[in-house]
């Protein structure tokens, strides 16, 4: 898995090879160390009156350790840019993925164990890539010539110092199968408790307005200190591997120490010979005691990397076509908008380790024409598929079977890009940015300047959003995460001229306006209506004073139209259409709806 990594380290591998070759320069420096060792204890030292050759050997040293410093300094020179590139490439292409993702998936993923693995996993596969990766191979090759150098100084104290090597490769298989399964769990539970603080911190209100602040932090405690545990299991682990991995060379050191006298006393071994085999052993017990710590490092890299590609390798089911035809030119009477035998259902999906099966169509067959320039408004029962319908228009969700046309032009043989500059939507529950109202007004455009100024007047003149310039910068106000600094109400209006300033052809409303005075819904739908002439609008009604503004009506119920035609047609002849506006004007307030107290009576006494 790891080596799937290379597609965004290929660019950097050319300074992270040379930043390995570096740091293997300066292990290698530190096993000539020993061997200069063994010359002057064997020659000058053990020579009179050979001082000379003593300080000559000793600045040798002293060479070999400033440049074996220098090299350590090039290789974290020469690696930390790199690394972080990698690192920012890997986030700009998951979010960019995240982006490109259908709503379908971003429905099941929450949004903490999304920012995890942006954030804290592709962090951690930065350092193994810029530490890990090649400290692990600077320090097998160390190892491994060290142990050559120790068998040509005395292969009877090499073979011992081997024979040691067995153990170790044991525990460090062990260790890896304990440690890869913690390391998993770590990182999924890292991003429960993150979904759990997102959540908490965005149903703060609801938290403090029904008093389960305390309920809210003990569920956080006991996922926090179930991540406690699996993280000192892994500390565990670790620490017994890396006591055994510095304990066992040790003792090996000390049985080749005994060994090494006798040989020296026999003459078998020279002084020379002995110190260079132990300041050997010296320099290579480092990587060896450093080894359960890279492999911990690379297990957790590992971990991040499944993490991380489990989202790259999610493929999006609303695709552009490979070849995308254009729109017809626009036409000023407006655009007309097919559905054909429209099916949707949400697809059997397991994610994150839970299994969500497919349920019955939520539309079976929905059969719907919106001529040009007409407002048509779309009423059901509530989970009737109102807002699934009408998300199926811009390709936020495919169609499971039929098709949706604009101007005779299937949308799936759109591209995105100019199916949703051709649509536009505002959602009941509004979402803002952290931006200025300005900014939030013209996300969907490119304008600037002055034209730029001028389209977020008409717009928030239409959507009746003139408390914008009340604000206290106007509208450069940064409102805040989701807009939550404003009332439900100026949210609401805010998306309505966000999504007006797009002067789409085809609009959709799902009930935009639900936190509005009958008043000013009135006035604004018919600011609405003025603006957008020669723009087919499709709206949601929630309020009975909705429906009697739309030119027709249609009725989902149970998952097809089955009424289509004007409100005081369908009252009259439509069973279900009545039993929903009595539906609807139980949420509403009866006076000034739309519909008259004799009606509401007449309404109540009916039901399909």
């Amino acid at each position: 898995m790891l080596l799937r990594l290379r597609r965004w380290a290929r660019p950097a591998l050319p300074r992270i090879a040379l930043g390995g070759l570096t740091a293997l320069g300066a292990s290698l420096l530190a096993l000539a160390v020993p061997q200069v060792l063994r010359v002057i204890v064997n020659g000058p030292l053990l020579s009179e009156g050979s001082q000379r050759g003593v300080v000559l050997g000793a600045l040798l040293v002293l060479g070999l350790g400033v440049l074996e410093a220098f090299l350590v300094w090039c290789r974290r020179a020469l690696i930390l840019t790199p690394g972080t590139t990698v690192e920012r490439d890997m986030r700009t292409d998951l979010f960019q993925h995240l982006l490109d993702l259908p709503v379908e998936f971003h429905d099941r993923w929450s949004g903490g164990q999304l920012l995890s693995r942006i954030m804290s996993d592709l962090g951690t596969i930065r350092r193994w890539t810029v530490f890990g990766l090649v400290m692990l191979l600077v320090s097998a090759t160390t190892v491994i010539v060290g142990i050559g150098l120790m068998i040509a100084t005395s292969w009877v104290l090499g073979l011992v110092y081997l024979v040691g090597a067995v153990p170790m490769l044991w525990l460090g298989f062990r260790f890896r199968e304990n440690y890869k399964l913690a390391a998993r769990r770590a990182r999924d539970q890292a991003g429960d408790l993150a979904t759990t603080v997102e959540e908490s911190v965005h149903g703060i209100r609801v938290l403090k307005a029904f008093g389960r602040g305390d309920d809210a932090l003990d569920d956080f405690a006991r996922q926090a200190d179930a991540l406690r545990t699996v993280e000192v299991h892994k500390a565990k682990t670790l620490s017994r591997v890396s006591f055994a991995l510095g304990a066992i060379p040790e003792s090996i050191l000390a049985v080749s120490l005994g060994l090494g006298v006798v040989l020296t006393s026999r003459g078998e071994l020279s002084v020379g010979a002995l110190v260079a085999f132990f300041a050997t052993a010296a320099v290579v017990n480092n990587p060896v005691e450093r080894l359960g710590m890279l492999l911990a490092m690379t297990l957790d890299a590992k971990a991040a990397t499944d993490r991380y590609l489990q989202v790259m390798d999610t493929g999006s089911a609303v695709r552009d076509p490979s070849e995308p035809v254009a729109l017809p030119a626009a036409d000023p009477a407006g655009s007309r908008v097919e559905l054909s035998g429209v099916h949707f259902a949400h697809p059997r999906t397991a994610i994150a380790g839970g299994d969500r099966g497919g349920g019955p169509d939520i539309l079976a067959g929905v059969d719907l024409v919106l001529e040009p320039g007409e407002t048509m408004a779309l009423v059901g029962l509530t989970g009737s598929g109102k807002t699934t319908l009408l998300q199926l228009v811009p390709r936020l969700y495919d169609v499971t079977a039929g098709s949706v046309r604009i101007d005779g032009v299937n949308v799936r043989e759109l591209s995105r890009a100019d199916l949703r500059a051709a649509v536009s939507i505002a959602f009941e529950d509004p979402i803002l940015f952290s931006a200025s109202v300005r900014e939030n007004v013209l996300l969907g455009t490119d304008l600037t300047g002055q034209a730029a100024d001028d389209l977020v007047a008409e717009a928030l003149d239409v959507a009746r959003a003139g408390f914008a310039y009340g604000l206290p910068d106007g509208l450069d106000t940064v409102i805040g995460e989701e807009g939550l600094s404003l009332s439900g109400g100026q949210r609401q209006r805010v998306a309505l001229a966000r999504a007006i300033a797009v002067r789409p052809r085809v609009l959709l409303l799902d009930d935009p306006l639900s936190a509005l005075d009958v008043t000013t819904e009135a006035a604004v739908t018919g600011r609405l209506r003025e603006m957008l002439t020669g723009t087919t609008t499709l709206v949601v009604a929630h309020r009975p004073s909705t429906v009697a503004l739309a030119d027709r009506v249609a009725v989902l119920e149970d998952g097809r139209i089955t009424g289509v035609g004007r409100h005081a047609d369908l009252l009259s002849t439509h069973p279900h259409y009545r039993y929903v506006l009595t539906a609807l004007s139980a949420l509403d307030d009866a006076d000034g709806d739309g519909i008259d107290d004799a009606q509401t009576d007449e309404l109540a006494q009916v039901r399909p």
